[in-house]
């Protein structure tokens, strides 16, 4: 009786033990923490979706809107951490480089198309994955450009776009049309010029100087483009120099909008807005790169960059790291996953991406496809940003509007740099 007792127990402990080998916690599970309010719904959706496929419990938190840096903090202090978070930039991957997984072997990374969006370590570590991107160039209005009697081909770099556009202002009277929408200055607009369009002199000397952190200085070695492009912006405009603080970004949207105008300095996310607001046909849009006037920039992209990069917290357990990986290959293979992803985000840098219906977005696919390089972000390494660009949309004001020095504009953006990074790091 014992003996049978004995084997009887044995079988029992044996089967739980199989039971538990084979159960949720053996799986592993996942938990993200989203920063995209707007996008909440749709995760909600896709985890559902992938525990009814494979079992897996995918918990999904989105942070309120503005608080994600600190919700993050919070959530990485307790014993159930986030498994999948996201690091905007570099200075995010800076604070928490510690709980990156390095992604570079794993089978999601290689359904990647490319590396420009990933953050990385100093060794090439692969810490960050940008899953989406944006983009920004100069918008075109194709009809405008075609009624003034050129095509998109006749623009490979800055000095073929400056002799059209000049060639449009000397006849816009005659077209009914100017060739660039107004920069203007106001807090509206002036984003465009002081982060994105500062962005080019940035992105060149980061890659003349192989920069991949936040440098404490900048030489400003590419300044003389930077004003080149803004020079043509502004004399070839809507409306003269000094009109420019004033004007505000809804007016240049509008004007571009409503066909007063052939280029519009903007990125992706205007595309709605035209197609919609102002019932712009979609046969009618294109996006060029900002070209400047820099040695090869003819093999240029389109500005690209993401906030919306993916990190495994690399201190979670190994059965929580896979099941986490094999959730983000789903995502970015799968139907379900690609469709959201298309939807939701626009492109995705990986093998399966879903077409968008964003011509902004399939001209920069287009770009990347045919092994343009791509201008990235450079603007992410900004210190003391809302400061830094302040200053200069200032100089850049008493340069274009009231007869001021463009040695004021060097000095906000070289001098302004040093300062606001001692500012930073005091």
């Amino acid at each position: 009786m014992k003996k049978k007792l004995a084997l009887l127990l044995t079988i029992v402990m044996a089967v739980g033990l199989f039971a538990g080998c084979g159960g949720k916690e053996s799986k592993g599970s996942v938990y993200y923490l989203n920063f995209k309010p707007e996008a909440d719904a749709a995760w909600q959706e896709l985890a559902k979706t992938y525990k009814e496929q494979t079992g897996v419990d995918v918990k999904v938190v989105t942070a309120a809107s503005g608080t994600y840096s600190e919700t993050l903090t919070a959530e990485m202090s307790k014993s159930s951490a986030p498994t999948l978070f996201q690091c905007g930039n570099q200075a995010g991957l800076d604070t928490w480089k510690d709980y990156c997984l390095d992604l570079k072997d794993t089978d999601f990374y290689k359904e990647m198309t490319t590396d420009d969006f990933n953050l990385k370590g100093e060794n090439g570590e692969v810490f960050c994955v940008g899953y989406c991107y944006e983009a920004f160039g100069i918008i075109t209005n194709v009809k405008l450009l075609g009624d003034a009697g050129y095509s998109l081909e006749d623009i490979k770099d800055f000095a073929s776009l400056k002799s059209i556009a000049e060639d449009i202002t000397a006849r816009s009277s005659e077209l009914g049309f100017s060739a660039f929408t107004s920069a203007g200055l106001d807090s509206s607009s002036s984003w465009r010029f002081t982060g994105h369009l500062a962005n080019m002199p940035l992105y060149y000397e980061f890659r003349d100087d192989n920069v991949t952190s936040q440098p404490a200085a900048v030489t400003g070695a590419y300044l003389d483009n930077y004003k080149s492009i803004w020079d043509l912006y502004i004399n070839n405009a809507t409306c003269a120099p000094a009109e420019l603080s004033s004007k505000t970004g809804d007016e240049a949207e509008a004007e571009f909008g409503n066909g007063n105008a052939v280029f519009y300095q903007n990125g992706t996310w205007e595309y709605a807005n035209l197609t919609g607001t102002f019932g712009m046909n979609p046969d009618d849009l294109a996006m060029i790169p900002i070209y400047c006037g820099v040695s090869g920039e003819e093999n240029a992209a389109l500005c690209c960059g993401t906030e919306n990069c993916w990190a495994v917290n690399s201190k979670a357990s190994e059965a929580d790291i896979k099941a986490t990986l094999d959730f983000m290959k789903w995502v970015v293979t799968s139907e379900e996953g690609t469709q959201m992803m298309a939807r939701e985000f626009g492109p995705i840098p990986f093998k399966n991406a879903k077409a968008s219906e964003n011509v902004f977005f399939t001209d920069a696919n287009e770009y990347i496809a045919d092994g343009k390089y791509v201008v990235t972000w450079a603007f992410n390494h900004t210190p003391n940003v809302d400061a830094w660009r302040a200053a200069l949309e200032s100089a850049l004001l008493q340069y274009s509007a009231n007869g001021g020095s463009w040695d004021d504009v060097k000095t906000a953006f070289v001098d302004g740099w040093a300062s606001q990074y001692a500012a930073e790091h005091n």
